[in-house]
């Protein structure tokens, strides 16, 4: 009996997990089939898309972007427009890494045809940074699809507003397909830059951290005259549905394709505004670049990373926390050798400063180690694209010179309210 009865309870136990695992299995399914389990939000080439490429019909086209021009199902809108029937796909055009991502960081790259859909390949990040006339011929609308990070520096943005430029000396429509900022519309951090430090890498009068998805960047370069462009010039955005200024990528429920080799994850955008000013500093400290924590931390063999998390901790800086890190890079500063320093966690984002980081730290070094001064240790090339990433010389000369950090953040904070009132004139989103 007593075996008859474990034998019964053997089996009841199995049919109810049975039934129990059926019913998860069945709850999956449903929840992976149902609409309301999809929180992406919808990218400008869905919203094109779904119109059935009305804007494009008739035109010959001519497309920017790289491999982060995907629809919200990871296809690429190169594909996406080459297939189309009513679209009439004759040029790409690639920035910075090439039309399909897949050239280093800095390397110049010449015209090439496209393997897959043989079609002409014109770089913007070689001899020509600006489509020229001949590049634009036969062209009767560039459509621009890349995502960026939201951040002045980032080159995404520079071949975009001289690529309106050109449309516009040229007579040619100018289409964005909007994107999201991956940091959110709320954040607008920085000085805005001075027309003597204008580069590729601050190209515009705005803010470091501009608060702008890539449409409404581009309604206010035009609309501010940051841009030369002609009368008549046609600027059409195809925004985004269901964005809202309050998203940081992560909440958008969409998958992230790096945008440069070392900004491979969804959150590595959040950081490489904290150090990437610093980074342009690069025979003086590391800043994670050449390991596997980019933008995420500053480190050099003469920091003691203990005693640079407790004086940074001290600080109390809101939404970030510090712990002392050892690390050995594979390549760039430090390349082989033991690196100390800090690596930098964020505790709440949206309080979190972002451009400011970078500056405690440094102001914090030069109180710690004042015989390690960084504009020696550095190339003036390099000291060069530092200023050019601030947009001006001044937070170099207070470095130099007192290593005050209030006098560092007022200098930052002086543009940012008069921005956001500009800014909002083009707002796309709530």
């Amino acid at each position: 009996m007593k075996i008859n009865l474990h034998l019964m309870l053997l089996c009841i136990g199995a049919f109810l997990f049975s039934v129990c695992l059926l019913a998860a299995c069945e709850a999956q399914e449903a929840s992976s089939s149902s609409p309301v389990q999809d929180t992406k939000i919808s990218l400008g080439i869905d919203v094109l898309t779904a119109a059935n490429f009305e804007r494009l019909k008739g035109k010959r086209v001519g497309l920017i972007t790289n491999s982060t021009g995907v629809n919200r199902k990871l296809k690429s809108t190169l594909d996406i427009l080459f297939e189309a029937e009513n679209v009439n796909l004759v040029a790409l055009f690639g920035p910075e890494h090439g039309v399909r991502g897949d050239v280093d960081a800095g390397k110049y790259v010449g015209f090439y045809t496209d393997e897959k859909t043989g079609l002409p390949v014109h770089s913007l990040y070689g001899k020509t940074r600006k489509p020229t006339k001949e590049m634009l011929k036969g062209i009767d609308v560039l459509v621009y699809d890349i995502q960026d990070i939201g951040t002045r520096s980032y080159t995404f943005i520079s071949t975009m507003g001289l690529a309106i430029e050109a449309a516009s000396e040229n007579g040619i429509e100018f289409i964005v397909l909007d994107r999201p900022n991956p940091l959110g519309g709320r954040k607008i951090e920085g000085n805005i830059t001075k027309p003597e430090y204008f580069s590729f890498i601050s190209q515009y009068p705005i803010p470091y951290v501009y608060g702008l998805t890539c449409g409404e960047l581009a309604l206010l370069l035009v609309g501010e005259n940051m841009v030369n462009t002609k009368p008549g010039f046609t600027l059409s955005v195809i925004p985004m549905k269901d964005w809202t200024r309050d998203m940081n990528f992560e909440s958008t429920g969409l998958d992230w394709i790096p945008t440069s080799p070392h900004i491979p994850h969804s959150y590595s955008p959040y950081f490489y505004p904290m150090t990437g000013i610093m980074g342009e500093l690069r025979d003086a400290v590391s800043v994670g670049v050449g390991y596997t924590l980019p933008f995420q931390t500053v480190g050099a063999e003469w920091i003691n990373g203990r005693t640079l998390a407790d004086e940074l901790n001290a600080k109390k800086i809101s939404g970030l926390y510090f712990r002392p890190i050892t690390y050995t890079p594979y390549y760039a500063f430090g390349k082989g050798k033991a690196i100390h320093g800090v690596q930098i966690y964020i505790t709440d984002f949206n309080k979190a400063p972002l451009t400011t980081v970078q500056f405690h730290i440094m102001t914090t070094l030069k109180k710690l180690y004042p015989e390690q001064d960084m504009f020696k240790l550095a190339s003036n090339q390099q000291i060069s694209m530092f200023n050019k990433a601030v947009g001006s010389n001044k937070v170099t000369a207070i470095l130099k010179q007192s290593a005050d950090i209030s006098e560092i953040m007022l200098f930052l904070n002086k543009d940012v309210e008069v921005f956001k009132k500009t800014s909002k004139i083009y707002y796309l989103y709530d």
